[in-house]
């Protein structure tokens, strides 16, 4: 099945689950999202996980290497072969993060935040331009968590993305709870920030859980269950794009499946009232 089928509430295919997710097929599963790096030009249990997915289910690939506001060379290498990976499972597009990380060559394995600069959107544009020819498909950028401010700005994060959007022409995965914490933790309004977003310009939209400990920010982890603000951001949001599709990302601390059901049976609500 074709990621361009994707409709509704999904799931990160992710190994700890991956297998109850096959065996049990869940009808509140209606597609999943698989991190292209762990899957490319390998072979076992991987390769069996996602071909059986793929059988089930409509298969969107989201990335976590490509980081569109570093600064050291795509290996082009790597290139062709997500490309090869990428036709195979015939994704419309492709998204990853608007970050930077790593520097030398040395990988830092963290999604760092851009400073919110014009040098920076002509970077991020450049390398999106670069991708976008590599791949052969459209790039989505992710808005990512950020906890310190990197650099002096010279605009603020809406303001950053949309100017990205606007000279790259590229898409936008909208992460509510990465919203979310921003705001929290650098005192600004998500819901003004979630009016200004194109949802003309937005292919999916993520929501996650955080941690949260009493006089330390909020860290965006994947590993909790999603709050009560969250969700009701989310409905916020699908009032303006009702046909976004959703997904849950889990990717720690992972709970019994039926747990992780009971919340994609939530998200499903806030959608349906979202059309009503």
């Amino acid at each position: 099945m074709a990621a361009k089928e994707a409709r509704g509430i999904g799931l990160g295919l992710r190994q700890e689950i991956a297998a109850e997710m096959l065996a049990r097929r869940p009808a509140e599963i209606e597609w999943v999202e698989i991190h292209p790096e762990n899957y490319v030009e390998r072979a076992g249990t991987f390769e069996r996980h996602l071909a059986d997915a793929r059988a089930v289910w409509p298969v969107v690939p989201h990335g976590l290497s490509l980081c569109f506001g570093s600064i050291e060379p795509f290996e082009p290498a790597y290139l062709r072969t997500l490309r090869a990976f990428l036709d195979a499972i015939d994704a419309p597009w492709y998204s990853d993060h608007l970050c930077w990380g790593g520097v030398d060559g040395v990988a830092l394995h963290d999604l760092m935040p851009m400073p919110f600069v014009r040098e920076s959107v002509d970077v991020a544009c450049a390398r999106i331009a670069q991708v976008e020819d590599a791949i052969g498909r459209p790039i989505a950028i992710e808005n990512v968590s950020y906890y310190v401010h990197p650099g002096a700005p010279e605009m603020r994060e809406i303001d950053f993305v949309l100017e990205v959007l606007e000279r790259s022409g590229c898409r936008l995965m909208l992460d509510v709870n990465n919203v979310y914490v921003n705001a929290r933790n650098h005192g600004f309004d998500a819901r003004a920030y979630l009016d200004r977003v194109p949802a003309d310009r937005v292919v999916q939209i993520h929501v996650a859980g955080h941690l949260v400990r009493t006089g330390q920010p909020i860290i965006d982890t994947h590993a909790e269950p999603v709050c009560d603000d969250v969700y009701a951001l989310l409905g916020h949001t699908l009032a303006r794009m009702p046909d976004v599709p959703v997904l849950l990302e889990r990717d720690g601390n992972f709970p019994s499946l039926d747990v992780l059901l009971d919340e994609l049976r939530r998200l499903r609500a806030i959608a349906d009232g979202a059309r009503t």
